[in-house]
Order: structure tokens, then sequence, then C-alpha cells
């Protein structure tokens, strides 16, 4: 039988590929978790944190950088490693390794409400943009590093400032986002304009710039910010519903006072009755 373009062109990227292949679930819908199965010698890397439970024969190992091929040597795990304190993370990765002959599970949960999205970096040109704290774990032979904007206006007002993480290689990464995760591909040519901190992550040849609220009175009073992101294609974006500065800013903001209640709240009177029962003096 004449096999198709498309599975020789599969079966060619799983020769080539240097990562590990992994096979996985994802469980759950607002607060969820992916299951990763592992083949005896597979490995997976994650974020320090992002752990969550592990079947025997899977044996935890914190590595300095993230494992992949350009992380050999000292002076490679050094820079790697130089290069993730700049995204604001550890110094440190964990790598769990399926050490028996049968296959066995690890599971990493996300940090807060939203999505976690599987991304094969052999179907996007082996390379996604992100924001900083969007990984959450990979394949062995992904390189987790750092991407600078080149553009002061994006560096910045962007929301990410002038580093974003850079995630390389060609195998199985997953990110993870607040709230619902949108995936749109752009024509070449079409503009999509974000709120710079719904934007998740980005294919390389997408154009990403920062633009300006028009007008006076929107800039002023239209409560979004005074900038938007510009993303100009062809390529993919993913985009978020719930940034996490988003949540936290509401958590913040509906928050108790230093010493005080918030007994009134789920009453009729709200904060009045609060008020009358003297909570507020």
């Amino acid at each position: 039988m004449i096999k198709s373009r498309d599975y020789i062109r599969d079966t060619m990227t799983r020769l080539l590929s240097n990562a590990h292949e992994i096979d996985f679930k994802i469980i759950g819908e607002e607060m969820q978790c992916v299951e990763i199965e592992l083949d005896p010698a597979e490995t997976v890397i994650a974020e320090a944190g992002s752990f969550m439970s592990m079947e025997e024969g899977i044996e935890m190992e914190t590595i300095f950088g993230d494992g992949s091929k350009s992380d050999t040597g000292f002076m490679g795990k050094l820079f790697n490693a130089g290069k993730r304190i700049l995204t604001g993370e550890s110094l440190f990765m964990t790598a769990f390794s399926n050490v028996r002959q049968g296959k066995a599970r690890v599971s990493f949960a996300s940090p807060y409400p939203g999505k976690i999205i599987p991304l094969d970096l052999a179907v996007y040109d082996q390379k996604i943009v992100c924001q900083k704290d969007a990984f959450l774990c990979a394949a062995q032979g992904v390189s987790v590093g750092i991407e600078f904007s080149k553009r002061l206006g994006r560096g910045l007002f962007g929301g990410e400032g002038f580093i974003m993480q850079s995630l390389e290689g060609d195998g199985l990464t997953f990110v993870h986002a607040g709230g619902t995760v949108i995936e749109k591909e752009l024509r070449p040519g079409e503009v999509f304009m974000v709120d710079t901190g719904c934007l998740v992550a980005m294919t390389r040849e997408v154009d990403y710039d920062i633009e300006m609220v028009k007008g006076i009175k929107n800039a002023i009073f239209g409560g979004e910010g005074l900038f938007l992101a510009r993303l100009q294609g062809p390529g993919t974006v993913w985009i978020q519903s719930l940034p996490f500065s988003r949540l936290a800013d509401r958590v913040i903001a509906s928050a108790p006072k230093m010493g005080g209640n918030r007994k009134g709240e789920g009453s009729i009177l709200g904060g009045l009755g609060d008020i009358l029962d003297g909570d507020n003096f």
C-alpha cells in the first residue's frame, strides 16, 4: 500500500525528533491538570511548584537549567539558568523520568483557574513565544529560554516588559493561561488588536508591536489602559480571557480592609448594614 505524503512527513518528523515523545491527558475544566504517560526511559521537565502526583517508577531529579541539548557543559547550564532568572523563574527545573520497565504516569497542576494548552513545537516551526509565567512542563529536549523585545514601545508598555519566554525544539510542551483560551490563525497582513495582558503566546512569524488607544476620551475614561497589542499575521496567536494580573486586582479590590470583616456582603443592606452595625467606626 502506498503511504500518503502526510504519513511519510509525520514518520520522518518522529525519526528526526530530538525531544522525548510523550502521551498525555488533560483533566478538569476550570482548575486543570495534565497527566503525562511516560514510556521506559522517557523524561518530562517542569517548573518548580507545578508537580501534583506520580506513580511508582518515576524518579524526580532537580536539574540546573532545562536539560535541553543546548544545556550541555557547565557554562551552557550556567548561561541557560541565567536566562531563566531574567524571566523571573528559578535557576532550577525538575526532571521526572520513568526508570521502570512499564509505563508510568506523572501529573502537573495549573497554578490558578484557566486552561492548559498542549503545543507540538514541531508543528509551529520549532518555536513558540509566550508570556513569562505561561510555561508549565514539556518533553525533555525542549529548550526554555528568553525572547528579548527589540522595540522600545513593546518593552515599556507591552505588559510583559522587554523579556518574554521562548520555547524551542521539536517536542510537546504545555503552557497555562487564565480563564478561556482562544486560538486564532492570522492570514498574511491581517491585524488583530488585543489587550496586552490577554496575549498568551504566538508563533515566531507574528509581528508584535504596541499601539496607543485612539481618542483622548478612550484613553482617559475607557478603563482599558492606554495601550493595545497589535499582532500582524501570518501566524497563530493564543489569547486568554482572564489574565492573572486582572484576577489579582479583583481579589485585592474585594479583600476586607485591615482589621475589618465582610459580614454585610451577603445581606440586602450590604455595606450599609456594616455602617449601621458599627463595623465601619
